[in-house]
């Protein structure tokens, strides 16, 4: 068997960025090989590097960076996480509150806790960054280092939040816990363009959406698209004031620094789209995806005025709209969110994993996460239940309404 060596850095900045890649976003692996994900801006050292540099993770955060490499007997890094210490629960979207709150009332310590993540972002992808080359075990050495750090840390727990399917299975047969949550996805599936994706859908629900978008811009209302070296400061400017004031209602303070999206802007502009809406000249709201080569990630939104529709518009018809022309498979918007249903989204199983230093405390929420499981299949075949799309049997009362045209738009 190879021999490998496992190590703690303090910073993705001690990490040669193409070690790190070759590790996070392997190339040359197919569509299937990569589990749908060939391209996770999220794990790339660019994305993390930006997050410590900017003072967004380390410092008072609460993110202390702790990231696990493995290297082979050559000193090749193999396999890598990207793994904080954490000492609250924010910014994971997977909560984990309750247990927190249940372990120490019973006179446990939960944090420090131990976190492999993409920090502040809901977004699926690979966990157990290993080189396509890498050798056999290359995976459960990485998996043993960061058994082995979550000990020397003395942290009550390891979690993996938002891993693929694949990763949490290999981590579910090394003795975590897995978890479900559900999210809304679009799924492009074989839509040309924008209006192919509107006429798969029932005709009170293709109307709705009309309308929502008619109104959203109204007459004065400009959409712009901005990506790679057309991204300006202004832009940043703009959209960094957006963010704020959504983030200081929502969280209470925001999580990411301005200079986290300079550093972003000027390392991985063409991973980055702002999806910007002016008025009168003047940008009123926008938001922020990342490009993968398989999907586009809708991250952050804001707005300086209120007009209906707006969040619909620029967070999601336009990144649908902006997946259709780039030849994407699926749009991921982010957390939680019904809304999305009847925007033509659809409900996906999520996952995490979980290890416990007390037993009696896994045991515990093992028992609960079994129930949630069955929880959330019934959630996600209560939502595909109720798609926006047609039904076989609809179809043609669905022609014959439409022949009437569009004179009921407005009784909707």
């Amino acid at each position: 068997m190879p021999s490998f060596t496992a190590r703690v850095v303090a910073s993705i900045a001690a990490v040669d960025p193409a070690a790190w890649d070759a590790c996070a976003n392997p190339s040359g692996l197919s569509e299937a090989e990569a589990g749908g994900e060939r391209y996770n801006p999220f794990m790339s050292h660019a994305f993390l590097n930006a997050l410590e540099v900017s003072g967004s993770v380390g410092g008072r955060t609460g993110w202390t960076p702790a990231h696990v490499l493995v290297e082979d007997s050559s000193g090749r890094v193999v396999a890598a996480a990207a793994a904080f210490l954490k000492s609250h629960s924010m910014g994971e979207y997977v909560f984990d509150h309750a247990w927190a709150d249940a372990y120490e009332r019973a006179g446990g310590r939960y944090y420090p806790k131990l976190q492999v993540a993409a920090p502040f972002t809901p977004a699926t992808g690979r966990r157990l960054l290993v080189a396509a080359d890498a050798p056999e075990g290359a995976g459960e050495a990485l998996i043993g280092g960061l058994r082995e750090l979550r000990k020397q840390t003395r942290a009550s727990s390891l979690h993996v939040t938002f891993p693929t399917a694949e990763d949490a299975g290999r981590l579910e047969r090394a003795g975590f816990l897995v978890r479900h949550g559900e999210q809304f996805h679009f799924l492009c599936d074989g839509f040309a363009s924008f209006e192919d994706f509107l006429a798969a859908l029932a005709s009170r629900k293709r109307k709705s959406i009309k309308r929502e978008r008619r109104e959203a811009l109204g007459a004065d209302v400009t959409i712009e698209w901005i990506t790679g070296s057309s991204i300006r400061p202004e832009h940043w400017k703009a959209f960094f004031a957006f963010y704020t004031d959504t983030g200081s209602r929502k969280w209470g303070r925001p999580y990411l620094t301005r200079n986290f999206f300079d550093r972003i802007g000027a390392s991985m502009p063409e991973r980055i789209l702002l999806v910007m809406a002016k008025r009168n000249g003047r940008y009123i709201a926008g938001a922020i995806n990342f490009i993968g080569d398989d999907a586009l990630y809708g991250r952050n939104w804001g707005a300086i005025e209120e007009r209906p529709f707006l969040h619909f518009e620029v967070c999601y018809y336009q990144a649908i709209e902006f997946a259709l022309a780039h030849g994407l498979k699926r749009v991921e918007a982010g957390a939680q969110g019904e809304h999305k249903l009847a925007r033509g989204y659809r409900p996906v199983v999520t996952y995490s994993a979980h290890e416990f230093a007390d037993a009696g405390l896994a045991r515990a929420i093992a028992d609960y996460l079994k129930r949630e499981r069955e929880a959330v299949a019934r959630t996600i075949a209560h939502y595909e239940g109720h798609a926006p799309f047609k039904r076989r049997e609809t179809e043609n009362a669905e022609a014959a309404e439409t022949s009437l045209g569009d004179s009921f738009d407005a009784d909707l």
